[in-house]
């Protein structure tokens, strides 16, 4: 695996560069430091809102490309490189299909903070791991904000649970299973490999230039913009099936191994 010509890396946040406690290794702000001197560019491509991705990679937010909310808002620094926005028509039908289903928790995601009822205190708590900025409304339906995705969260299972309900949507509307509990709805082109396709276009980058990591069924379409696509040893059987290569566990350093094999043949 000849890794010397490859200049951009793009990592999956949960289950993939953060481990089950939510944490940055110290590992890969050192691999971080050498990635940049030999002038790779990284990428944090995550579900998250791009608040909670800064807050994560806070020491090097300067130097990284930030893909927020599935590939619906891309930033580097405090420029804006792409925003794909759900259509209001398409946010209040979605709203109106899932006030049909019990025990979810939905969470309308705008640029700068995210929207919820406040309905569940167990869940309000729950959100602060995935957004360090959010907002208590009414009404989901009364929020003004421009909205780039809809977020579910059901505490089992949102593959047995929610999906089954919005699997419909998918005729006009990009429905993706994105962890165990989520189920993220979207306008079509707001998905991670749209997002890498443009950042590709604007650096000049090919896939046979790009590195992917991915666990779930979100980055799918990024893995396929990539050559060098690894899925992790705990990631999702269809990630498994769609990369083209593997590694360990993001409890066990999976990405931090890789990149040390990157650097060894950037040398």
């Amino acid at each position: 695996m000849n890794l010397s010509r490859v200049k951009m890396v793009v990592s999956d946040m949960d289950g993939t560069l953060l481990n089950s406690q939510h944490e940055m290794s110290s590992r890969f702000f050192e691999l971080f430091k050498a990635l940049k001197k030999r002038n790779v560019l990284f990428v944090a491509a995550s579900g998250r809102q791009y608040n909670s991705i800064l807050d994560k990679l806070h020491s090097v937010k300067e130097d990284i490309i930030v893909v927020a909310e599935n590939g619906g808002f891309v930033m580097r620094k405090e420029e804006e490189l792409l925003s794909t926005l759900l259509p209001k028509i398409k946010q209040q039908k979605t709203l109106n299909v899932i006030s049909e289903v019990s025990n979810i928790h939905p969470v309308l995601c705008g640029k700068r903070s995210a929207y919820l009822t406040g309905k569940s205190k167990e869940f309000k708590e729950l959100l602060r791991q995935y957004y360090s900025a959010f907002t208590i409304v009414d009404d989901l339906n009364m929020v003004e904000e421009e909205i780039i995705k809809i977020a579910i969260y059901h505490f089992e299972s949102s593959e047995d649970y929610v999906y089954p309900h919005v699997k419909h949507l998918e005729s006009d509307l990009k429905v993706k299973v994105s962890g165990p509990n989520w189920v993220d709805i979207s306008s079509p082109d707001a998905n991670k490999g749209y997002a890498i396709k443009k950042l590709q276009e604007i650096y000049g980058i090919s896939p046979a230039e790009t590195m992917v990591f991915g666990d779930y069924n979100n980055d799918l379409e990024m893995l396929a913009r990539a050559d060098f696509s690894f899925a992790m040893e705990n990631a999702h059987e269809n990630v498994k099936k769609a990369a083209k290569y593997q590694t360990t566990s993001n409890d066990t350093l999976g990405v931090e191994k890789i990149l040390e094999q990157l650097l060894a043949q950037k040398l």
